[in-house]
């Protein structure tokens, strides 16, 4: 089993900043997918950001420009940078690890609890 922990969200003014921290730990081998996915009220959960082992990085259009993703593979460990934020990045934010148990092992999803993201205008 993995476990998955979120945490750095908060309440920030427009144009401010956060930074989100993500850390798994459990029965992991290998980490392939590290994502940030966000879910605002009333709205369905949407890709933010990922970054695989090999650093392949992908943002949402809503963010580019203004979000950074890193990860740390020896901590198991992926941060979102968050920029220039806008009421509009108001959501509850949310970790997603893709990992395996042993080499031959296939990938396991695993979420975190979210976190809250408030952005005032």
């Amino acid at each position: 089993q993995v476990q998955v922990v979120e945490s750095g969200g908060g309440l920030v003014q427009a144009g401010g900043s956060l930074r989100l921290s993500c850390a798994a730990s459990g029965s992991i081998f290998s980490i392939n997918v590290m994502a940030w996915y966000r879910q605002a009220p009333g709205k369905q959960r949407e890709l933010v950001a990922f970054i695989t082992r090999g650093g392949t990085i992908i943002f949402a259009d809503s963010v580019k420009g203004r979000f950074a993703i890193s990860r740390d593979n020896a901590k198991n460990t992926v941060y979102l940078q968050m920029n220039s934020l806008k009421p509009e990045d108001t959501a509850v934010y949310y970790c997603n690890v893709a990992s395996r148990i042993t080499a031959l092992s296939s990938d396991e999803s695993y979420w975190g609890q979210g976190t809250q993201v408030t952005v005032s205008s």
